[in-house]
């Protein structure tokens, strides 16, 4: 079974499925966004006045490849967060700038840490909220206060990719700051609580001129014809959306406590995975087992994992494949290699 990679855990709205279902003799025809209706139904859904300020792509990963392709020069910096979407510092290096990695707090992205990197050549900062791999997020006065702290010519770009999970009263995804200001960035995904990852459709809110220079870099034709009347079911289908958040309300924090009675200690998150440190052999059980989860070696973190939820039967499979093992070494997990 999979949990490394995010995906909603009860697949996408039935009425997306079927939206999709009817474009399957239409496929020989190219995709009109225009005529779409999806980015008014984005607007209605999130509150958005006006929706020509949105812009479509193929997924959010598109849309980050093109802000860097759109504002940095070569050898430009932009920042990350220590642990923050390893696609920022991919696609800066793709448009020949310069990742800059602002260290995190106990894992938790750091405004001050970010505004001490800022230097003459910053064109961008990047930050996840909620992070992603580390599931947590900053708080909306953080936000707004690297917002009001980072010089004006900087472009704040907030992916809010996991926004749609997060229950917490001080949490913003960044609507309100892109109306505020012209300089911000706020990016989403149907790929996550829409469960839709396999027709790779984002989007992104921000200024006019800021659409408009997307636009001029956006590639003809990127988003695809099934996605588009599939993202109108799904962001209208509220039904659907409020029993996916309902599930994962349950079974977060059910994971999250089943690892700590086996004496682990998984840490918090807002969104709909969350990472812990496993033992070493305890990571190679979960493979022999044939439970496939997301490694943080990439961040220098071979003992740390991060985990999705999943369906029922997914969360108790992990658990009971964990229990099995430490009733087999019979040992404390303090004792084993990590």
């Amino acid at each position: 079974m999979r949990l490394d990679l995010n995906e909603g855990a009860l697949g996408p709205s039935p009425k997306a499925i079927k939206a999709l279902s009817s474009m399957s003799s239409k496929i020989h025809t190219y995709p009109t966004e225009s005529t779409s209706g999806l980015v008014e139904a984005i607007g209605v859904r999130y509150g958005i006045n006006d929706p020509s300020r949105i812009v479509l792509g193929c997924g959010s990963d598109e849309l980050i490849r093109m802000l860097t392709q759109a504002y940095l020069e070569p050898g430009d910096e932009a920042i990350h967060t220590q642990y923050g979407f390893l696609q920022f510092p991919i696609a800066t290096k793709i448009a020949g700038g310069v990742p800059v990695s602002a260290p995190d707090n106990h894992y938790t992205a750091s405004v001050d840490a970010i505004l001490e990197c800022i230097s003459s050549r910053t064109k961008i900062v990047f930050l996840a909220n909620p992070n992603n791999p580390t599931g947590t997020y900053l708080s909306n006065n953080e936000l707004r206060r690297l917002r009001v702290e980072l010089p004006s010519r900087v472009l704040l770009v907030l992916d809010a990719a996991y926004a749609e999970y997060v229950q917490m009263h001080d949490y913003t995804a960044g609507i309100d700051l892109v109306e505020q200001t012209d300089n911000t960035v706020m990016l989403r995904t149907f790929s996550k609580m829409y469960a839709m990852a396999g027709l790779r459709l984002g989007w992104a809110y921000c200024s006019d001129d800021i659409a408009a220079t997307l636009y001029a870099v956006k590639p003809p034709y990127s988003v695809n014809a099934l996605s588009l009347p599939a993202g109108v079911a799904a962001v209208n289908d509220l039904k659907f959306q409020k029993k996916s958040l309902s599930h994962n309300a349950i079974w977060l924090p059910w994971l999250q406590n089943e690892f700590k009675k086996l004496g682990m200690k998984p840490y918090s998150s807002v969104t709909n995975f969350f990472i812990i440190r496993l033992p070493k052999q305890a990571r190679e059980y979960l493979v022999k087992r044939g439970i496939i989860v997301r490694s943080m070696s990439d961040y220098g973190k071979k003992e740390f994992i991060r985990i999705s939820v999943g369906l029922e039967d997914d969360n108790r499979a992990v658990i009971a494949a964990m229990v099995d093992f430490f009733n087999q070494i019979e040992v404390r997990t303090q004792d084993l290699s990590l």
